[in-house]
């Protein structure tokens, strides 16, 4: 059993936990997942890590509640336990080669953003970040990132918070007086699509997280897989972050989708239990 050790909500719906997990805290890397399950006839979810504790052998997570498992975690308080919280899992992030990088984070995307900025910088890096949001009530971590970064920008559709736009917006606007060996893309498919869209041209390597297609998480349910390169890859075990420039987002979407129409996620009440 891991027990949680501390729970904030920081959105409608959106919490973070820090878990009681020494063994995955002592070998986490940036990048990487583990898949939870809430109790014994839980299924198994995975979610990205988003900080570790080595010492205190904590790892942190971000959850937006909106299906039957992460409704019946949302549940549980500080205190209480999952049945299991294994890894880590999945390929760590190398971004090793290079010095300036500019993180963008959609929504819970900024998550996995996170553990970059904070390894980036302690290797010396410069990291400039954009946050962006339907409003100012889904950026997540600002204040986390501002000791992380060099500068946080905001984004947010309705302007609400920092300014109103995309975050494709506010990197067009950098990339006119910066220069930056390396994007990093996270959040939804058509936001990381736009990105992607913008840098190829101006052959700046970006590179995107397909966390959010994952499934079972070894990549035996066949749900993440995706073409990149023209070839058959599977989010959990092969990434779950590629080259922006070879994934070919419209399958990837139109995946999505489909099982957002079949789930029918919007109105449908779970009748599990």
């Amino acid at each position: 059993m891991y027990r949680i050790l501390k729970k904030r909500q920081l959105a409608e719906s959106v919490f973070e936990y820090v878990f009681d997990a020494p063994y995955v805290a002592g070998r986490a890397k940036p990048g990487q997942f583990v898949i939870l399950i809430v109790d014994e006839q839980g299924e198994r979810v995975p979610f990205t890590i988003c900080d570790y504790d080595r010492k205190a052998g904590s790892v942190t997570i971000l959850v937006q509640s909106v299906g039957f498992s992460t409704k019946c975690l949302s549940r549980l308080q500080e205190g209480d336990s999952v049945f299991a919280f294994v890894g880590p899992l999945g390929n760590p992030t190398d971004l090793n080669a290079y010095r300036r990088v500019c993180l963008i984070g959609g929504g819970i995307g900024a998550a996995v953003i996170y553990p970059q900025a904070k390894h980036l910088k302690s290797r010396g890096a410069e990291v400039d970040v954009i946050l962006g949001a339907r409003d100012a009530s889904l950026i997540m971590y600002e204040s986390e990132f501002r000791n992380h970064a060099d500068h946080v920008y905001v984004m947010t559709d309705n302007g609400s918070a920092g300014e109103q736009g995309f975050v494709t917006n506010k990197l067009l606007q950098l990339l006119e007086s910066e220069h930056y060996d390396c994007v990093f893309a996270v959040g939804p498919m058509p936001m990381m699509k736009a990105v992607v869209n913008l840098t190829r041209p101006m052959g700046i390597p970006t590179i995107v997280s397909l966390n959010a297609i994952m499934v079972d998480g070894t990549g035996m349910c066949g749900c993440c897989r995706v073409k990149v390169g023209g070839a058959t890859r599977y989010a959990c075990v092969d990434g779950p972050e590629f080259d922006g420039f070879e994934v070919d987002f419209d399958e990837a979407i139109n995946r999505l989708n489909m099982y957002k129409s079949i789930n029918e996620e919007n109105t449908h009440k779970c009748k599990i239990r």
